[in-house]
């Protein structure tokens, strides 16, 4: 399962103090599973954007404890700098990043907004997609007056925040109000040009931006511009939605750019944004010659990126992941100006790096200590891991004949029959590898539990409860690694059939694999199993692994029969 992954921005009215700046990035820090990315302090403005990152529930309290920290430390009635504010933290939006829809997101912020008001006495607005209005939508709106105009919005029923209104009173006076949203991943990109002219680049600009480009009479460069009946300009639209852009030249480089900001890339993608401004550059007779991302970028973008590209050459989506974000990199010229290195530019993979500094995941390791660690005096990794882990080489060996087989020469008009079942076999192989971990850690559910005081009838009592609960999560686990391998046999049966005829050795190995992850998972669902009280939910459990037992070891006969046929 993929893991759901946020980003929180919020906006501090502090730019100047260092130290109070600290203190509430440390209390961000303070927050166990969240990354803090970036702190960008201004002067001018008296303003501060941090950036950091993780798991819903941990950026939830992470921002929780910074708009805390930061009521405690900013008097909103000194405040004074360049940049709108209404409060200690001005504004605070959530961000999706991986595995959870904007709707979920507004829901958190919405949480998110009702906590900070409940726990920390601070008015809040709600913004963006968490807006309750439409007009609220609008941060302007929620700001409008800033926070001098705030005694009379607390008066004003219709002005007054979402959460925590009451009367103007001394603690707002000191903390202000605070805007909490929800919106889309903000990517900033640059795209290079082989000209130093910016009227070049503004012109590719205003062909593909949003809001295009005014339109003129007669001559489309010189002419007069052309109002519509309120005086304004009449706009011809560009080609990209939810894109601005503009044309500049930059010096350290010596070339032109067409510097963007896409506001929702479920909307406009990366990839769709670089061929259009490659194609509005070759129209005027410029070519683009590489991208410049500027900040972070969200996996997907890269990974969707990679996926695409292949598929115009009429190549095999079905290649791991690393290898679509490498290809993402190439085509795009990412490493045009300077390198760009995905653990240190992708989300995703700095979260990760973190994570793997705290635990020794099995699956990070190398199959020689992956062996080691299995053949020493622990009981984990054991039977369901490994079996897991067969399964994943099942699922491989399948996308591997399926991506032999898309690139066999004369087979050329099958490439997207076989992509197809090359991805399904690397989405069920990643199934299976997140299981190899998790059959051990609900090995070490159970472990945890003999820890537990029993002294008391009410600390055995919760003891014996524990325990249940961790038994029952403990027969799920290889019972769930039953059924994801199961899947592995529709694709080397698909590939044996129709696949590269050099490569069917290899689906069948990939049966042998699946047919032993199954039977080893299911030996595992057993003796878990033994352990439940509830004998009818034990009985179930144990009547479901047979079944798929027995259709697996059918699956297998079937498949080595097709192989057999074909070496003969």
């Amino acid at each position: 399962m993929q893991k759901r992954i946020i980003e929180c921005v919020p906006n501090f009215s502090e730019g100047r103090n260092a130290e109070t700046i600290k203190q509430i990035t440390d209390a961000i820090e303070s927050i166990r599973g969240v990354k803090l990315l970036d702190v960008d302090p201004g002067e001018a403005t008296n303003r501060t954007v941090v950036t950091f990152v993780g798991e819903p529930e941990a950026v939830m309290d992470a921002a929780v404890a910074s708009i805390k920290r930061a009521t405690e430390l900013i008097d909103m009635r000194l405040h004074k700098g360049a940049h709108p504010r209404m409060g200690a933290c001005d504004v605070c939006p959530l961000i999706p990043v991986s595995g959870i829809t904007m709707e979920e997101c507004t829901e958190l912020a919405r949480t998110l907004a009702k906590r900070v008001a409940d726990e920390l006495n601070v008015p809040t607005y709600c913004y963006e997609a968490a807006a309750f209005t439409p007009e609220r939508r609008n941060l302007a709106v929620c700001r409008e007056g800033e926070y001098e105009a705030l005694p009379e919005k607390m008066a004003a029923k219709e002005r007054q925040p979402d959460f925590g209104a009451r009367p103007y009173d001394e603690g707002i006076a000191r903390t202000g109000a605070t805007a909490v949203g929800a919106r889309d991943f903000l990517i900033a990109v640059n795209y290079n040009l082989n000209t130093t002219s910016t009227r070049r680049a503004n012109a590719i600009a205003f062909d593909v931006r949003e809001k295009g480009r005014p339109k003129r009479e007669g001559n489309p460069i010189v002419g007069k511009i052309v109002k519509d009946e309120n005086g304004e300009p009449v706009m011809i639209p560009g080609t990209l939605k939810d894109c601005k852009a503009i044309g500049w030249y930059i010096q350290e480089y010596g070339i032109a750019q067409v510097s963007m900001n896409m506001t929702n890339l479920s909307v406009t993608p990366l990839h769709v944004a670089f061929d259009e401004v490659c194609r509005a550059a070759e129209a005027r007779g410029v070519r683009v010659t590489g991208t410049e991302i500027v900040g972070l970028v969200p996996k997907k973008a890269l990974v969707d990126a990679g996926r695409y590209f292949l598929h115009k050459q009429h190549r095999s989506t079905g290649v791991p992941e690393r290898e679509l974000v490498r290809i993402a990199i190439e085509t795009m010229g990412l490493s045009n100006l300077k390198e760009f290195k995905p653990e240190e530019k992708i989300v995703e993979y700095i979260l990760e790096a973190e994570e793997q500094k705290r635990a020794n995941k099995l699956v990070d390791m190398t199959c020689t200590a992956f062996a080691e660690e299995t053949a020493s005096e622990s009981p984990a990794p054991g039977g369901g891991s490994i079996s897991a882990y067969m399964g994943a080489l099942g699922a491989a060996l399948g996308a591997m004949v399926a991506n032999l087989s898309s690139h066999k020469a004369g087979w050329d008009e099958r490439w997207e029959f076989f992509s197809e079942w090359a991805e399904k076999g690397m989405n069920i192989m990643n199934e299976l590898l997140a299981l190899v971990d998790e059959d051990t850690a609900a090995f070490n559910k159970i472990m945890a539990v003999f820890s537990m005081p029993k002294n008391t009838p009410e600390e055995k009592a919760e003891r014996a409860q524990a325990m249940q609960t961790a038994t029952l999560y403990a027969t799920q686990v290889p019972l769930r690694t039953m059924q994801t391998a199961y899947k592995v046999f529709d694709i080397v049966k698909a590939m044996a059939m129709e696949g590269n005829p050099n490569s069917v050795s290899d689906a069948g190995v990939g049966a042998l694999a699946a047919r032993s992850a199954v039977m080893g998972a299911c030996l595992n669902v057993k003796i878990n199993a033994a352990g439940l009280k509830d004998r009818e939910t034990a009985d179930r459990l144990i009547n479901e692994a047979e079944k798929i037992q027995q259709l697996a070891q059918k699956s297998e006969q079937e498949i080595l029969a097709i192989v057999e046929s074909k070496i003969n």
